[in-house]
C-alpha cells in the first residue's frame, strides 16, 4: 500500500488523508459542487465523498438502514445484483462523538456487450456514513473496487469465506485511514440556505 497524504476536501473544510497515488478527478473532468473524487492512477479504484440531505426515520428505521438507504440511491436502478456482507458501528478517530458506519457489499453487473471499456466481474464497495444530526447532512464516503478479469486472481477472492483478496485489503487500509484521519475544519460548510 502506498503512502498516505493530507487531502483537503471542499477548500479545506474537511480534511482526510488518502493515498498518495490517487489524484483529484475534478483536474480533468467536472464533479458537482457536493462531491469530491478521487482515483486510483494506476488501477480502477476510486474513493467518493458526497454531502447529502440527511435520511431521517420516515425514510429508514435505524443507522443501518439509513446506510442501505443511501446506497440504493447511490446505485439507482441498476439491474446489478447486489449483496451485503457486513455492516459496522465505526469510531472517527478525530471525530468520536460523531456517528459513524460501515457496510460493505458487492455488485455485480449484468453483461454489457455494447462497453469498450473492460467489465469488472464485480465491483466490491466499502461505505462509510458519517452521521451529522445537527447539520440535517449525513456524508457518504464510497471507496469503489472494480474487480477487472487480468486485474485480480479470482482464487484469491470468495467473500463468503472471508478471504477479500489483495485490491480489497487495499480499500481495507484507505477505509481504516479515512477513520483515523477524517476531520471537519469549518462548520459553515454545512450551514443551509433556506
Amino acid at each position: 500500500m502506498s503512502s498516505f497524504i493530507l487531502t483537503e476536501l471542499y477548500g479545506g473544510a474537511i480534511t482526510v488523508e488518502l493515498p498518495a497515488t490517487y489524484a483529484d478527478v475534478s483536474s480533468i473532468r467536472q464533479v458537482p459542487d457536493n462531491q469530491e473524487v478521487y482515483l486510483e492512477r494506476d488501477g480502477f479504484t476510486s474513493v467518493i465523498f458526497d454531502i447529502m440531505e440527511r435520511v431521517e426515520q420516515d425514510q429508514a428505521a435505524n443507522d443501518e438502514e439509513a446506510l442501505k438507504f443511501h446506497y440504493a440511491d447511490m446505485v439507482g436502478d441498476s439491474n446489478d445484483a447486489t449483496q451485503f456482507w457486513h455492516s459496522n458501528v465505526a469510531v472517527l478517530s478525530r471525530m468520536p462523538n460523531t456517528p459513524a458506519y460501515t457496510l460493505v457489499a458487492t455488485q455485480h453487473p449484468a453483461p454489457d456487450p455494447s462497453s469498450r471499456r473492460p467489465q469488472p466481474d464485480f465491483t466490491a464497495i466499502v461505505l462509510i456514513l458519517v452521521r451529522l444530526a445537527q447539520q440535517k447532512t449525513d456524508i457518504v464516503i464510497t471507496v469503489n473496487v472494480p474487480h477487472v478479469p487480468g486485474e485480480y486472481v479470482k482464487e484469491d477472492v470468495d467473500f463468503s469465506r472471508a478471504k477479500q483478496g489483495p485490491l480489497m485489503d487495499a480499500a481495507a487500509a484507505i477505509k481504516q485511514q479515512i477513520l483515523q484521519t477524517f476531520e471537519i475544519k469549518d462548520w459553515n460548510l454545512f450551514v443551509n440556505e433556506e
